[in-house]
């Protein structure tokens, strides 16, 4: 008799466990090269300590009573609890500091789609230290990561998070609205970003196709420019802060596999500037991402910059497979 198990979850058996344990071993080992000490977590922490870091909304998470009556909840990302821990823990270290993890992650989904409740996430997070040379960082330690994954033709979009919300502030769009559309960007929901637009009060046609143009933009440096030439001063910080990072990258000789992509928006409320996203062709999906959430430490007492990104060691797991099927063909 086959007794079910939830939607959204899945059973490992042996082959692909040894898969997966090979691959989190290679990732730690490339974290670990770049100076990333391992950390864990608790996978239950208390609601209100993940409510204050801005993650998911709360209605993702699956929370639940302890025996003395407190809110738990199951971690829905690593981020906002290493945000604690370091806070907590080294408030007074020598930064920068780098800590990486290999974690599971529980999340309320909507399984009937295809996503899953639990998800296991490698990452790194980079606390201290500059800006924009952090970002560089994080970016040359995922790239690292990909290469030790075999994924030699992944892609990094780099986009910056305040970007559609200076333009839509500038626009006019009031809040409400403001949200909607951006609720589908960070879907890459362009229909939906027109249907929201065209329902926001006093823009006007020439305004909603700058926006949809802007959704677009992707490539190398040439983007930026179209960019200023489309929305002028409104984007013009978030632009600059891209062309920072993209310079120095080139300038470092790590830009080859990075795209500017400007209709990039991530899901979590607490990121600020750069933000990427992680793409494979072999698997057609997003199979990581992360950015600068430079004031969320600030939340847990600890006003510190701060980076970071996480893979999706599933999604990464199809990949790899996918490519090595792909360099077993050519072979012959």
């Amino acid at each position: 008799m086959i007794h079910p198990i939830p939607p959204g979850t899945r059973d490992v058996l042996p082959d692909e466990m040894r898969e997966l344990r090979r691959l989190r071993a290679t990732l730690i080992d490339a974290f670990e090269a770049r100076g990333y000490g391992e950390v864990a977590t608790p996978a239950i922490e208390y609601a209100e300590v993940l409510a204050r870091g801005g993650g998911r909304p709360a209605e993702d998470a699956y929370r639940f009573f302890g025996e003395d009556g407190e809110l738990l909840a199951l971690r829905s990302d690593m981020t906002v609890p290493i945000a604690r821990l370091v806070a907590g823990r080294y408030a007074g270290a020598e930064q920068p500091i780098r800590l990486c993890y290999v974690a599971d992650t529980y999340r309320v989904v909507r399984p009937q789609r295809g996503q899953m409740r639990e998800v296991s996430q490698a990452g790194v997070e980079l606390i201290g230290g500059p800006a924009a040379r952090g970002t560089v960082e994080v970016i040359e330690v995922l790239e690292a990561a990909l290469d030790a994954a075999g994924l030699d033709r992944a892609v990094i979009g780099l986009g910056d998070a305040d970007l559609f919300h200076h333009l839509l502030a500038e626009l006019g769009v009031g809040e409400e609205e403001r949200s909607r559309v951006l609720a589908r960007l960070a879907t890459h929901d362009l229909v939906g970003i027109e249907d929201e637009l065209a329902q926001a009060a006093g823009l006007a046609e020439a305004q909603i196709e700058t926006c949809l143009a802007l959704a677009q933009l992707r490539g190398g440096r040439e983007v930026l420019r179209r960019a200023r030439e489309l929305a002028g001063g409104a984007v013009e910080r978030a632009i600059a802060r891209i062309e920072e990072t993209y310079l120095e990258l080139e300038a470092r000789g790590a830009a080859e596999r990075v795209l500017i992509d400007l209709g990039l928006l991530r899901d979590l409320g607490y990121y600020s500037g750069a933000i990427l996203e992680v793409y494979d062709p072999a698997l057609g999906d997003i199979i990581g991402g992360g950015g600068r959430y430079d004031g969320l430490l600030r939340r847990f007492g600890l006003d510190l910059p701060a980076a970071g990104f996480a893979l999706d060691l599933q999604r990464v797991h199809v990949a790899q497979m996918e490519a090595e099927a792909r360099r077993a063909e050519a072979a012959r």
